[in-house]
C-alpha cells in the first residue's frame, strides 16, 4: 500500500514562495487503480514526481507498505518497488531498444521477452529491437518504449504519467488493453495520470486535483456521474466545446 501524509512543494520565484502541492494525502491499496485528473496545470504531474523522488517535497511523508520513502532517491525508490514512465521520456543516443529493455529489468532479457513488450504497447519488435532511443525515434515512440520499460519488471507501484500523450488511436487501444491486464492480476497497485475517459472509467478510485489540491476523491461509482455527461462522442475531459462535451475543467 502507498500511503501520501501531507505532502506539499513549494517553489521560489521572485523572492517568495509559491505552493504547487498543498497538503496532498491519500493511499492506494494494493492492486488498486488511482487515476489522477483535472485541469492542466493543476499540480497531477508534481505529485508523480514528488513520489518517485525527482522532486523533493518541502514537507508531507510517503510510505510503501512499511518502508518510509521520503528521504529517498529516485534510484532508492526504484529498488523499494516504484516504477515510472514519464509524460515527456527522455532520448538516450547510442543506446539500442533492446539494451533500454534489459537495463529496466536488471538484466539482459531474450529476444522474446522484448518482443513481447513491444508488441504489448503497438510496436513491431523486429523493426525497433536495434534502433537507438534518441531524436531518430519520434516523441509517441518513444512514450511507448518508455511505457514497455516500466512493463519490463514487476513493481509494486507503476505510475504513468498521461500514458495516451503522443500515441495513435491503435496504439492507445493496446496500451488499455495491458492496464486492463495489470488491473486484473492485481499484482500491482497504478496510479495513471490521464484526461482520457476511457482510462479514468478503467479505475478503482478517482482523484481530481485542481490548484495543487485534492478537490475531490472516491469510488468509481461516485465520482464518474460528476466527472462525465452521459453524452455519446465524450471522450476526455477537457474544457467544454461547442458541441457540450466535457466536464469543465479549464486549462489553467
Amino acid at each position: 500500500m502507498l500511503r501520501v501524509e501531507h505532502l506539499s512543494y513549494e517553489v521560489s520565484e521572485d523572492r517568495r514562495n509559491r505552493e504547487i502541492v498543498k497538503d496532498v494525502s491519500f493511499t492506494v491499496g494494493d492492486g488498486e487503480m488511482l487515476v489522477i485528473t483535472g485541469p492542466n496545470g493543476g499540480g497531477k504531474s508534481t505529485i508523480a514526481k514528488l513520489l518517485m523522488g525527482l522532486e523533493e517535497a518541502s514537507d508531507g511523508r510517503i510510505f510503501l507498505d512499511d518502508q518510509e520513502l521520503t528521504n529517498l532517491n529516485v534510484n532508492e525508490r526504484a529498488q523499494a518497488g516504484i516504477g515510472f514512465a514519464f509524460q515527456q521520456p527522455p532520448a538516450f543516443k547510442g543506446m539500442t531498444v533492446e539494451r533500454y529493455l534489459g537495463l529496466a529489468a536488471g538484466e539482459p532479457l531474450p529476444e522474446k521477452e522484448c518482443c513481447r513488450l513491444l508488441s504489448g504497447v503497438g510496436l513491431c519488435a523486429k523493426e525497433y529491437l536495434g534502433r537507438e532511443v534518441d531524436a531518430t525515434l519520434s516523441g509517441g515512440e518513444r512514450k511507448r518504449i518508455e511505457i514497455a520499460t516500466v512493463l519490463a519488471k514487476p513493481h509494486k507501484l507503476c505510475i504513468f504519467d498521461e500514458p495516451e500523450a503522443g500515441i495513435d488511436l491503435w496504439s492507445f487501444a493496446t496500451l488499455v488493453e495491458q492496464f486492463e491486464k495489470i488491473h486484473k492480476e492485481k499484482k500491482e497497485s497504478l496510479i495513471l495520470i490521464s484526461h482520457q475517459e476511457r482510462i479514468i472509467r478503467m479505475a478503482d478510485r478517482i482523484m481530481v486535483v485542481r490548484d495543487g489540491q485534492i478537490e475531490s476523491i472516491g469510488s468509481n461509482e461516485e465520482m464518474i456521474p460528476r466527472l462525465f455527461l452521459d453524452e455519446p462522442g465524450c471522450t476526455c475531459l477537457e474544457e467544454k466545446g461547442e458541441d457540450g462535451c466535457g466536464t469543465g475543467f479549464r486549462n489553467e
